[in-house]
C-alpha cells in the first residue's frame, strides 16, 4: 500500500498530522472522509502519482494523527482548524500553492481551505457533499431519515461515544475485501481507539455550529470560491435523492464550476478508483 510513498508525522503548530506523500510534479492534497483514515486513497494515489505530487494525510482526530482537546464550542474540531492544519502541512511540504481533492468530511475541509486559504489553492474537488450550511438548511424529515447520524455524533446531552465503543465494528462496519487489507486495518486500529471515535464525534458537533456558521457568515458577505471547482457524486450514493441536481448547490458557490456523476457507492475512492483518478487527471490538466 502506498509504494514507493514516505510517511511521517509533520506538526502543523496546533496538531501533528500522519502523512503519506509521493510522486512527482504539481502538488495534490487528498483528504479523506468519516470513518475512514488516509489510506482511503491506497488505489487512488498510485494512479495520480506518475503527474503528480499526493499528499494524503489524516485529519486532526482521525486515524493516527493527534486529537486536541475539544472545548465548549468544538472549535478544534472545526473545518476552519481542519484546514489550518492543511495549509500549514503543505508548507512544511514545501507547496505554497497546490491542488485539495476532498470526499465526505474531507470535502468541507477542502471547501474551506478555498474559502479561508485562496492564495494556496489552485483548483478544488469535492466528492459526494454539498456545503454543510446548504445541506443543514435543507434538512427535512427526508434528510433526517436518512442522514440521521449527523444529529447522533453532533449532540451532546446523550453522547454517541459510549454506544459505538460499545462495538465500533458493527456500527462502522467495511469489509478487507471493499476496502484492501491493508487500509481495513489501518481503519480498524483506528475506530477501535476511543480518543478517535470522540474526535469524529467532535467533528459533526462542529458542524452543526461553527462550521455551519461559517458557511452562513461566506454567504451573507458574498464570498465565492474562485479557483476550478469540480464536484464530482456517487450515482449510487443519495446526493441526487436529496437535492436533484446538487451541481446546481454549488453554482452559488464556485465561479468556475464543472461536475459529474460517477457510477460508484459512496466511497469513490475504494469503488470506482480508476474513473476518480481519470476525472481528476482531465481537470488537473494530465489528460485521461
Amino acid at each position: 500500500m502506498f509504494e514507493g510513498f514516505k510517511e511521517e508525522r509533520v506538526g502543523t503548530g496546533e496538531a501533528e498530522l500522519f502523512v503519506r506523500h509521493g510522486g512527482s510534479g504539481p502538488p495534490v492534497l487528498l483528504l479523506h472522509g468519516h470513518p475512514r483514515t488516509h489510506a482511503t486513497w491506497h488505489r487512488v494515489a498510485p494512479l495520480l502519482a506518475g503527474d503528480f505530487t499526493v499528499v494524503c494525510p489524516d485529519l486532526r482526530g482521525y486515524g493516527r494523527s493527534s486529537k486536541p482537546a475539544t472545548t465548549d464550542d468544538h472549535e478544534p474540531y472545526s473545518k476552519r482548524a481542519m484546514a489550518r492544519d492543511c495549509a500549514a502541512l503543505m508548507r512544511v511540504l514545501g507547496h505554497e500553492r497546490f491542488a485539495v481533492v476532498g470526499h465526505d468530511r474531507g470535502a468541507y475541509v477542502a471547501q474551506r481551505l478555498a474559502m479561508d486559504h485562496p492564495d494556496m489553492v489552485s483548483h478544488l474537488v469535492v466528492i459526494d457533499g454539498v456545503p454543510i450550511g446548504e445541506a443543514l438548511a435543507r434538512a427535512d424529515a427526508r434528510f433526517a431519515a436518512a442522514w440521521w447520524h449527523w444529529f447522533f455524533l453532533g449532540q451532546t446531552a446523550k453522547p454517541a461515544e459510549r454506544v459505538i465503543n460499545a462495538d465500533p465494528g458493527a456500527w462502522y462496519g467495511g469489509t478487507p475485501e471493499a476496502m484492501g487489507a491493508e487500509a481495513y486495518e489501518d481503519y480498524r486500529r483506528a475506530i477501535h481507539d476511543p480518543a478517535t471515535v470522540h474526535a469524529m464525534c467532535e467533528d459533526y458537533r462542529a458542524g452543526l455550529g461553527l462550521d455551519r456558521a461559517a458557511d452562513d457568515a461566506d454567504r451573507r458577505a458574498g464570498r465565492r470560491i474562485s479557483c476550478p471547482t469540480l464536484f464530482l457524486w456517487a450515482t449510487r450514493d443519495d446526493m441526487e435523492d436529496l437535492y436533484g441536481d446538487p451541481l446546481a448547490i454549488w453554482r452559488d458557490w464556485a465561479d468556475d464550476l464543472r461536475g459529474a456523476p460517477i457510477d460508484s457507492g459512496h466511497h469513490v475512492a475504494e469503488e470506482a478508483p480508476a474513473e476518480l483518478a481519470a476525472g481528476l487527471r482531465r481537470f488537473l490538466g494530465a489528460g485521461g
